[in-house]
Parts: structure tokens; sequence; C-alpha cells
């Protein structure tokens, strides 16, 4: 704007001394000409600002509250598909499936929308000075830091995206009059939609004694179960079993692999979040090949009467427990198969439990019967 002014001022005054004209000067009055121009542009300009900070608002926070009742403040940046995308303050950027948590507005997160005086609103909408190295919360962990729980929780959600799960492991190293060392390695996905639930465990279970193999189990377990009106559903539950550490009961080392597939159908008796009991009826099916040291295949069946109890207590328990009964009607001799776990949730990627397993005549003789207690630490993802 000023520099239009002179430039016109300028041309008027050339051009008057160009063809001999005399020229006569008010600066008084010129002078107050271009004041009162300036005085409207900067009117103009911070009433338009003013105007800006009477419609700043202040976004309210947000929190991201799991099932569980675990809470994260922060703000939601999107929702791709079924994940929530949410910008936490302390945790980074986290990926959570839609069915596992919710977002709503926080208690103390009023957003608010008010006049602000022109010194406020300048000072609020000022830029922040630029810092010479970024959040922390928006870098990569490097070194040591890839292998923190969160970390590491991070990059197994990202993996294996809306499947939830938990990584076990359970340790053992004793030296008295003879050396022993235990390991097991559990690995437990799960999946849940509107009337189905499927999941699948894989575990790794190895016992040495005496720079002897007393247990060397690989086992894969997994289920379907389809919910159906009137509080009915079906279950199909395949098992693969190989034992390469087992001794026969005539005291020979035998290699074997089991396929058990159980199919059934029952009744919920609770359906509830904190409670669920089904019981139910199945038959199954046994498929034992002999690996070593000959080489045979029996197959069989056998029907079984289960029960699924999971409870959730207070201070962040779980109790969970399977028990299967084998009735006397084809083998002669009723078997028993039974697991409890209370699981302790530490925070929301640690947690530690208390399993106890046992199995106890197999329909099938060549199976191995057993009774476990270990405390595993697992990283829940």
């Amino acid at each position: 704007m000023l520099g239009v002014i002179n430039r016109k001022f300028f041309w008027k005054l050339w051009t008057r001394l160009r063809v001999g004209c005399p020229v006569s000067l008010n600066f008084k009055q010129s002078c107050m000409r271009v004041g009162w121009m300036v005085a409207a542009v900067l009117a103009s300009g911070l009433g338009s600002a003013g105007l800006r900070a009477a419609d700043i608002v202040v976004a309210a926070p947000q929190v991201l509250i799991y099932a569980d009742g675990d809470r994260v403040r922060g703000k939601l940046v999107e929702r791709s598909g079924e994940l929530w995308v949410f910008q936490s303050e302390k945790f980074g950027l986290l990926k959570v499936p839609v069915a596992a948590a919710r977002v709503e507005p926080a208690a103390d997160g009023v957003a608010m929308a008010q006049s602000l005086a022109p010194k406020e609103a300048v000072a609020m909408s000022a830029p922040k000075p630029t810092s010479t190295h970024e959040d922390s919360d928006d870098l990569e962990p490097e070194g040591w830091a890839r292998f923190t729980p969160l970390a590491l929780t991070q990059t197994m959600r990202e993996f294996f995206g809306p499947w939830k799960g938990r990584f076990s492991i359970s340790l053992e190293d004793v030296s008295d009059s003879s050396s022993r060392n235990t390991t097991l390695v559990e690995l437990h996905m799960k999946r849940t939609w509107k009337r189905d639930e499927v999941d699948g465990t894989l575990r790794y279970d190895f016992s040495q004694t005496a720079d002897v193999a007393t247990k060397d189990l690989i086992k894969l377990t997994g289920s379907w179960r389809r919910d159906y009106a009137y509080k009915l559903f079906s279950i199909y539950r395949p098992t693969s079993e190989y034992n390469r550490a087992f001794k026969a009961p005539d005291d020979v080392a035998v290699n074997y692999l089991l396929l058990q597939q159980e199919i059934g159908a029952g009744v919920n008796v609770f359906t509830t979040p904190q409670r669920k009991l089904r019981v139910g009826l199945s038959e199954n099916l046994f498929d034992v090949w002999v690996v070593a040291p000959d080489s045979r295949h029996v197959a069989q069946t056998s029907e079984s009467i289960f029960a699924e109890l999971e409870w959730s207590l207070p201070w962040r328990l779980r109790l969970m427990e399977r028990g299967v009964w084998y009735p006397p009607f084809r083998s002669g001799s009723e078997g028993w198969e039974n697991r409890l776990e209370l699981n302790k949730k530490l925070t929301e990627t640690l947690s530690v439990a208390i399993r106890h397993e046992t199995r106890t005549n197999n329909p099938d003789v060549r199976i191995q019967d057993y009774t476990l207690l270990r405390l595993l630490v697992g990283l829940d993802f």
C-alpha cells in the first residue's frame, strides 16, 4: 500500500517538473493522509487477528480405553479399517483393534472456544520454537530399546494385525546331585468375530537330566468355536503332538506323532465378559504314528465330556480352565485331561501366569501321561 502511494506521488511530481509547472508540496497534508491510511491498514490486520483469536479452539484430549479397563491418554489420528490409530502421550503411535478398545473424551479435557485478547491470541498462535532433535515418542527405537516390552509388543501387533496373543517363556536350570534344565516356549494367538472365535497355540517343551533328554515335545493346538441361538455352540479342536523323547510302558524309547481331532457341541451357561462357562459333548478321533524304533499306525475313537471356564477376578487376575473326561466305554479305563491357568497382568504388555496341566490314561497307551506345574512370563500383543 505504501509503495503504491509513493509511486503515484513521485510520478505526479516528475510530470509537473517536466512541463515546467510550478510545484507546491504540502508535506503536512500528505503525511496526515499517509498516516491515516497506515492506521487503517493496521486496524484491519489487528481486527482480523482478533477474529481469528476468538475462533481459537483448544482440542480436548481423548482416552483409549481397553477392554480390561486400561486407559491411555492421547489423540485419535484415524480409524483404519478395524484398527484405531491413536497417538498416545507416553507410548507413541498405537494401532489397536476396534473390538479390543474404544475411544472417549478425557474426563478433564473440556474443549473451549472463547474470545482472547490480541496479545494472548498472538502468544497462542505464535509458532513454537523448533527443537534440534525430534520428540522421543516419534523416534524409532534403536539399540537395546528395540527389546523393551513396549517396543516388542508394538512390533508384534504390527506384524499380526487384528490377531491378539501372548508370547510366553519358562526356564529352569538346577545343579545339585545331577544337572537339570527345562525350557518351555509358547506362542498363543486368538481372533474373535461376532459369532466365531479362532485360536491357536504352538509350544515347544524340552527337559534334560544328566545330559539325557527326558522330554522333547512340539505341540500345536487349534480351536474353532461358533455360537448359535439359544446359547448353543459347536467346536472343532485339532491337536498335533510330536514327541522325540518318550519311553513306552515296556521301557522302550518310542518317537511318536499324534493327531487328535475333537468335534463337539455344547451350551454356554455364562456369556458375560467377566464370566464364561461352557459344557458339551465331543467325539474324538485319534491317529498315532510310531516313528521309531519301528513304524506303525493306530487309529481309534473315543467320546468325551468337557467344560471350559474363563473368570475375571480383581487385581487384573484371570482364571482359565479346561477339563476333559473320557468315559471307559471303549478303552476299558477312564481318562482325564485338565489345564488350569491363573494369569496376572502386570502392565499393558507384561503378564505372569501359573499353569497346571495333567493328562492321565489317554485313550491310546502310547501317549505320554504327565503332570506339569510352571511359572511363565508373557508378552501380550
